[in-house]
């Protein structure tokens, strides 16, 4: 009776871990080989940089060191997953207005692209927008290409987008106001509720 009521406890755990893994997609970006010092010689490791994101607005990063490459990108996953971070999307496939990011010598620019452009980005950045549930954007890295520098460079320009609803609500507007001024008019009130709609979804 003991080990029918473990091995039912396990499955459920089992269960669980899937859900979770069907909730997230993991992105490996980048992977190297480290080398500590020590007195008798050098230890090796690796260490990984994961993207994990809901492909619903939730993208977040994470890097990890390890003595196998299983374990360091377990590591990174679990810290990406503590550090997911929400990002308002138009339409729920690109962004609301252009943005730019830098972190260290990483610069990128991002555009918001219309219907049908597709993901116009580089490796690390297009792990972060595959994760994110973007369709349509097109992004450009200036500065450095190391994977680490991207990564937050993009991070840090997504964090500074903002919705058309967050914006009314801090001017005591309706979102149907600023959309028609974004869009030069034309933008009926049913409109601005489609949006309200979609922001918070």
């Amino acid at each position: 009776m003991a080990r029918e009521e473990g091995r039912g406890r396990g499955r459920g755990r089992g269960r669980g871990d899937r859900d979770e893994r069907d909730e997230f997609t993991d992105k490996l970006v980048a992977i190297n080989r480290v080398a500590k010092v020590v007195k008798g010689g050098k230890n090796f490791g690796f260490a990984a940089l994961v993207v994990v994101g809901d492909q619903k607005g939730r993208v977040g990063f994470g890097k990890g060191k390890a003595r196998e490459v299983p374990e360091a990108i377990r590591k990174a996953s679990q810290e990406a997953k503590r550090n997911l971070v929400r990002i308002p999307l138009r339409e729920g496939r690109t962004l609301h207005h252009d943005a730019a990011g830098r972190w260290g010598a990483g610069k990128v620019v991002l555009r918001a692209a219309p219907a049908g452009t597709g993901i116009i980005a580089g490796g690390p950045m297009r792990a972060i927008f595959e994760s994110l549930g973007v369709q349509d954007v097109v992004a450009k890295s200036i500065g450095s290409s190391n994977p680490y520098n991207m990564v937050r460079a993009t991070v840090n320009a997504l964090q500074n987008q903002t919705s058309p609803r967050s914006i009314a609500a801090k001017r005591g507007k309706k979102v149907s106001d600023i959309l028609s001024r974004r869009t030069g008019g034309g933008v009926n009130e049913s409109a601005g509720e489609a949006a309200d709609a979609v922001d918070a979804a």
